[in-house]
């Protein structure tokens, strides 16, 4: 029992529950991030149908990147997925080794989108798609970057023995925002590089 208590001492983590405050905040905060993803890929969308310059001005796009861009987020969700899978058995050198993987493919993808715009033809300021083009993506890498920094402490948190089968909301929490993120650049994938293609 005494041995039992050290451990709950140890443990930063006051919530045992999944659908802890953290986990109703992280979904509010989802939603209104949403919100914010869906206005501006409604302004896209509107503003592609007003215009009477050829969309997007330069051809169409590459779609070379983007689709590894997309399957490296696709890995990187299965593999934050697993991790959690991992805590909740008691499998922590497993979850800490999948996070890391997570942390690895979102630190490629940014590494990826940031070549990417370098190669660009126009930036921001050229014309109306530029201007939605990197606010959108700008956007989506910002939040990319957030997404980095929380798999970066759940990292630490795995390494310092901070969660075990009982205790692991924030894991939980955290992979939710990630999955989020992911699910993001699903839709601008296809909105930006996609469809396109169709019009």
């Amino acid at each position: 029992m005494a041995e039992a208590m050290q451990t709950d001492q140890a443990l930063p983590v006051g919530s045992k529950g999944k659908l802890s405050s953290g986990w109703w905040g992280m979904l509010a905060l989802i939603a209104t991030e949403a919100s914010l993803f869906g206005y501006l890929l409604f302004a896209y969308f509107y503003l592609a149908s007003q215009t009477e310059q050829h969309w997007p001005p330069d051809g169409l796009p590459n779609l070379l990147v983007p689709c590894l861009n997309t399957l490296i987020l696709l890995a990187s969700s299965i593999s934050i997925w697993a991790s959690e899978r991992c805590i909740k058995r008691n499998r922590l050198r497993w979850s800490f080794a999948l996070m890391a993987i997570t942390f690895a493919l979102g630190v490629r993808f940014v590494v990826i989108q940031l070549n990417e715009w370098s190669k660009k033809t126009y930036d921001m300021t050229t014309n109306l798609y530029g201007s939605l083009y990197f606010t959108i993506t700008g956007f989506h890498l910002l939040h990319v970057i957030v997404g980095l920094i929380i798999v970066m402490m759940l990292l630490l948190w795995i390494a310092l023995g901070y969660f075990d089968d009982r205790r692991h909301a924030a894991i939980t929490i955290g992979g939710l925002y990630w999955q989020f993120v992911n699910a993001v650049w699903l839709f601008e994938f296809t909105s930006l590089y996609l469809l396109p293609y169709l019009y």
